[in-house]
C-alpha cells in the first residue's frame, strides 16, 4: 500500500504478557499480519513504527512481554488484520490483555471541520488472552479502571467498593452462562473435538493521543 493513498494514521498500542516458550521466531510469525501490511519482509523491518519516537514493535525476551507502540498508514481494510493478529496472540499469550487501537483520518482538515464535517477517527479495544476466562478478566480490569476513575470524582474510593462488587456480580454471571454454553456444545468424550480459542472484543472512545 501506497502512503499517499492511506486515508488512516493506524495506531496499535498495548502491552501483552506472552508464554515462557515464546521466542522470537513464533513472535515474528504471530505478528506477520502486522508487518506484511506495512509492505516489510520481516518483523525487524516492519516493526519500526511510522514515527521515530514510537518504540514500535519490541519484544522483551527476558520478561516474555510484547510491547506495541506503532503507528501505520492504511485503510479500513486494517480491521481484517486486526482479526488475523487476535487469533496469532491468543496462542502465544500468557493471561488476558487489551490492545488499542486507534485511526486518524488524515484527510480531514480545519476547512473540513468548519463546514461540520464529521471526521472518521476511530478508537477500538481489542481483548486477547489463552482462554476465554482471562479475556474476560482483562475486560472487567478495565470496566473496573474507567468506572472507578469517574466515579472518583465524586465519591471517595473507599466508598466505591459497592460497585465493584456488583461489576465482579456481572462478570461472574458472564463467566457462568459462557461455562453453561460451552459444557453444552462439547462433543463426546473421544470424539477428539477441541473447545474454542479466547477471541477479541471491541468498544469505542474519543480520539486520544499516546
Amino acid at each position: 500500500m501506497t502512503s499517499y493513498t492511506a486515508p488512516f494514521e493506524i495506531h496499535v498500542h498495548g502491552e501483552v504478557l506472552l508464554r515462557d516458550d515464546v521466542d522470537f521466531k513464533a513472535l515474528q510469525e504471530a505478528l506477520k499480519p502486522l508487518w506484511k501490511y506495512a509492505g516489510a519482509r520481516s518483523l525487524v523491518e516492519g516493526g519500526q513504527s511510522l514515527y521515530e519516537d514510537e518504540p514500535g514493535i519490541h519484544f522483551e525476551a527476558k520478561e516474555h512481554r510484547l510491547q506495541l507502540c506503532w503507528t501505520v498508514r492504511g485503510d479500513d481494510d486494517f480491521r481484517q488484520v486486526l482479526d488475523d493478529l487476535c487469533m496469532n496472540i491468543n496462542e502465544l499469550s500468557a493471561t488476558g490483555a487489551q490492545l488499542e487501537v486507534t485511526f486518524y483520518d488524515t484527510e480531514f482538515d480545519d476547512e473540513d471541520e468548519e463546514r461540520g464535517a464529521e471526521s472518521r477517527d476511530d478508537f477500538v479495544i481489542l481483548f486477547v488472552g489463552p482462554d476465554p476466562a482471562s479475556i474476560m478478566q482483562a475486560q472487567r480490569d478495565l470496566l473496573v479502571q474507567d468506572v472507578v476513575g469517574l466515579m472518583e470524582r465524586h465519591f471517595d474510593g473507599a466508598e466505591l467498593s459497592g460497585v465493584v462488587q456488583e461489576i465482579d456480580k456481572l462478570f461472574g454471571q458472564r463467566f457462568e452462562s459462557l461455562v453453561s454454553s460451552l459444557e453444552l456444545g462439547k462433543p463426546p468424550r473421544g470424539s477428539g473435538g477441541a473447545g474454542p480459542q479466547g477471541g477479541h472484543g471491541s468498544g469505542r472512545r474519543p480520539r486520544h493521543l499516546h
